[in-house]
């Protein structure tokens, strides 16, 4: 590829490894994620990094001047999980919401349920949430009044 980057590579390793400890860090707080086990399925995190390089190539600074926003989808409400400037250094040029969803259909949502633990004086926390294997990131530009983007995946 004629505009192969090899560093967008290794920064997109680091973007998807940032995002992966945010959830993780996101499950002790009192949000959609709260729980004492967070599951990812395991093609989720490539899948998200391969969609990032691509929205990300045709911006001017590529990956590096995106501005990241992690929001969790559970039943029609959309809570955000934090703010991911990929470079603080970099004006960022493009603004990405990050829309990821719990698992909602087959067995999981039944079985989770059963092991909810919860006493009187505390919120139920869950005892394990799984991620849903699909998402979706709706680009902005941030020097332009360009329509939104969004993509399904």
């Amino acid at each position: 590829d004629l505009f192969y980057d090899p560093m967008e590579e290794t920064l997109l390793k680091e973007v998807v490894d940032l995002i992966a400890r945010s959830l993780r860090e996101a499950k002790d707080t009192d949000c959609a994620l709260r729980c004492t086990k967070l599951l990812i399925p395991d093609k989720l995190l490539e899948h998200i990094g391969q969609e990032l390089l691509h929205l990300a190539a045709s911006e001017p600074c590529g990956l590096r001047g995106a501005l990241i926003d992690l929001c969790v989808e559970q039943r029609d409400v959309c809570e955000s999980m934090g703010q991911l400037s990929v470079d603080p250094y970099l004006v960022p040029t493009f603004q990405l919401a990050l829309v990821l969803r719990l698992e909602s259909g087959g067995l999981w949502p039944k079985i989770q349920g059963l092991f909810s633990t919860k006493s009187p004086s505390t919120p139920v926390v869950r005892q394990a949430i799984k991620l849903s294997t699909g998402f979706r990131v709706i680009k902005k530009k941030l020097y332009s009044s360009e329509d939104l983007l969004i993509e399904e995946c």
